[in-house]
């Protein structure tokens, strides 16, 4: 069975994930920082795509100790794994990704392979390079759910969150709205263009809305799967 995807995103109020300066634009705050910290305790892996991962350099954390906690009190490792995704394999053995956390899984094809394997030189015990013959985000995630994933939180960037919308492989959205505008066509979206299921007439169904401090937080609900912990009742 493929894990359950809830894309996560902090985005303007004019749909930019950042602006177009050398420095991270800071969209959250520290209580929806909190609130991301939470959602990946509750995973199983969290994804991030490849450009994502050599533009922000992200460790890809849970900071909370009483949270790691709880996840080997559950007998989870104290990370969830870490999931990238490349066809070029142009990775830096450097970035934080690699040398923070626990298991690392990098999906990509028999080019992307080799390249990293090169890069990599056979120095990280815990990063797993998966060739695969498809690259596409549907062969992950049936990759993922044979490895036991259940619950897969994808952290982006635009291509990715592009990707899993436009595919239809997504069955949750987590919208933090920031009280800010970026007005820079150059800037970062949340989705690039695209042909998604069912076009404008499709409507998400809003499962709730979260204020912390001036940060907004829609759930929305996009696909029509039922979550695997989920019982008719709450459902």
């Amino acid at each position: 069975m493929r894990p359950w995807v809830t894309l996560s995103v902090a985005m303007s109020i004019d749909g930019y994930i950042d602006d177009a300066s050398p420095e991270r634009l800071l969209l959250s705050n520290a209580a929806d920082f909190d609130r991301v910290d939470g959602l990946r305790a509750a995973s199983d892996a969290i994804l991030i795509g490849a450009r994502t991962l050599r533009t922000d350099n992200p460790r890809l954390l849970v900071n909370d100790a009483d949270r790691r906690a709880a996840r080997v009190a559950r007998g989870e490792p104290e990370y969830p794994v870490k999931v990238t995704v490349t066809e070029s394999g142009e990775l830096d053995p450097t970035l934080r990704f690699w040398h923070t956390g626990g298991k690392k899984l990098v999906y990509t094809g028999a080019r992307g392979a080799a390249e990293l394997r090169m890069r990599f030189g056979g120095d990280f015990a815990e990063v797993e390079i998966v060739a695969l013959t498809d690259l596409s985000l549907a062969a992950v995630l049936d990759d993922l759910g044979a490895r036991g994933i259940r619950e897969l939180m994808v952290e982006g960037g635009t291509g990715i969150h592009t990707g899993f919308l436009s595919a239809g492989l997504a069955d949750e959205l987590k919208l933090a709205i920031a009280p800010i505008l970026v007005g820079d066509s150059a800037a970062p979206r949340f989705v690039d263009n695209s042909d998604f299921p069912g076009g404008p007439q499709h409507r998400m169904e809003l499962k709730g809305v979260d204020k912390l401090g001036d940060i907004a937080v829609l759930n929305y609900r996009v696909s029509d799967r039922q979550h695997p912990k989920s019982s008719p009742i709450d459902s």
